[in-house]
């Protein structure tokens, strides 16, 4: 990974040759995430993304605008975005700008004139192309069938269909709207905004993010879909493909009962909306508002703990989402641990058994105990050590449930989505929230749960001395 960032680097200074005393007017190409060295930009933050989009699956070709509202950092002459497609045109703030795309799917923009710091920053950019025919990171991320496509991928998505500051340190808002042949349907997040009829029989969907949201958990559908619209805020949507569309209404149809629950625990419900799609595809993403998941996820029935789960996210991962990759933890352990609460206090096993269950489950030589829990194998790495963020994850929070106690543990989760909530947030934040919740030093909690690579002497239900 340091060898790619190293590449990133050079690529990202070699757009136009500038001299050395204009370089501090020059956005950095990334937010220097060592997981992913491409993502994100410096120079800016936005404030709003507007989308409107057109797809025609048989040719899999997207067209449109994206209008950004953000504003300038620092003085810049010339900063990125993160976009593989190929635009027509650029302008920066109503004046066309120079642009070129490179190969690893930054787009560098010079404005024609300098963008003074703390100024608004409007671009817009027009496109048409092929999202099929790129990769980033190695990996193609928009896979159309010719008749739609999923539009939902982690750590990123947000390449192939719009630009953007694709990292989970710039949130922003989101308007979203896409036109598609009248036979299909165009599912997103956010609030249902209504349709509107196009010429030749086209129909053009519309969806609102009113609440804080990174690039890509704003996740999309396009195919053919039944829709569940209860209010413009609590839209559910099942592909007709689906061969277990029946478990997935049923799964799906909870949500409001499992938001109640995790509300009990974690404090409000942090969006404008809910719902689901069920999606004839395989996976699963926590889209902020509107979980996606795939058929097989419901093979067994309505599959409520991974509905649950999902959920979860919504307060943790997406409410308070990571500062850096390495951080996955803090959503996928915590969004474990609420399974084990879940089913707690639904006449299951206790929390405390799960993890205890679980630590008995991995051998000392297994592959999750040979990395620290704070510094994970990347997303998508084919590596048995992945699975620590999950299970190690949710082993580590009942520890500090045990070492607290039950009033404390609790509040220190409700607190810690109230004080983060919009925001971003890494492994050192949450030790040093719980320590000031608890009132103490919970270093051995930490040190032997998340910043060890090996696995502990005593069991997740139990004081580590």
């Amino acid at each position: 990974m340091k060898r790619i960032a190293a590449v990133v680097v050079s690529v990202g200074l070699a757009f136009i040759a500038t001299p050395a005393s204009a370089e501090d007017t020059i956005g950095a190409p990334s937010v220097g995430d060592p997981y992913f060295p491409l993502d994100g930009n410096g120079g800016y933050q936005v404030d709003h993304y507007d989308l409107r989009l057109r797809y025609d699956p048989p040719i899999d070709e997207l067209s449109g605008t994206t209008t950004i509202l953000a504003r300038a950092t620092q003085d810049l002459t010339q900063f990125n975005l993160d976009f593989l497609l190929h635009p027509s045109a650029v302008l920066v703030n109503n004046r066309p700008a120079k642009f070129v795309n490179e190969d690893n799917g930054e787009l560098v923009v010079r404005p024609v004139r300098k963008v003074r710091d703390g100024s608004p920053l409007l671009i817009v950019v027009r496109y048409k192309d092929n999202p099929d025919k790129y990769t980033r990171y190695g990996r193609d991320s928009w896979q159309p069938d010719g008749k739609g496509v999923l539009i939902a991928s982690e750590p990123t998505i947000a390449p192939w269909w719009f630009p953007s500051n694709d990292h989970p340190t710039d949130k922003a808002t989101f308007d979203v709207s896409m036109a598609v042949p009248g036979d299909l349907e165009f599912v997103s997040t956010g609030i249902f905004r209504g349709t509107q009829p196009q010429p030749n029989g086209w129909k053009r969907w519309n969806w609102r993010g009113t609440s804080q949201q990174t690039t890509y958990l704003v996740t999309a559908a396009i195919g053919d879909f039944d829709l569940d619209v209860r209010s413009p805020s609590h839209v559910y949507a099942y592909e007709k493909n689906m061969v277990n569309g029946a478990n997935a209404r049923a799964g799906f149809g909870r949500t409001p009962e499992l938001l109640d629950y995790l509300a009990s625990k974690f404090g409000d419900y942090p969006f404008e909306a809910m719902g689901g799609v069920g999606t004839a595809r395989q996976g699963g993403l926590e889209a902020q508002t509107r979980p996606f998941l795939g058929d097989g996820v419901f093979a067994s029935g309505p599959n409520v703990t991974t509905v649950l789960h999902e959920l979860a996210h919504q307060w943790f991962g997406d409410a308070v989402s990571v500062k850096q990759w390495r951080d996955l933890w803090l959503n996928e352990g915590f969004a474990t641990y609420a399974e084990y609460l879940y089913s707690e206090d639904t006449g299951g096993e206790t929390a405390a058994a799960k993890a205890k269950a679980t630590y008995d489950r991995f051998p000392a030589d297994h592959g999750i105990w040979t990395v620290p829990v704070s510094d994970p194998p990347a997303i998508g790495t084919p590596s048995p050590a992945g699975s620590a963020i999950y299970y190690r994850g949710a082993m580590a929070l009942q520890n500090l449930r045990t070492t607290v106690g039950d009033d404390t543990f609790l509040s220190i989760m409700r607190s810690w989505v109230e004080s983060k909530k919009d925001g971003n947030a890494s492994t050192e934040d949450f030790q040093a929230h719980a320590e000031q919740v608890a009132g103490r030093s919970l270093a051995t909690v930490f040190d032997t749960w998340i910043y060890a690579a090996s696995k502990p002497a005593t069991p997740p239900d139990q004081l580590v001395r």
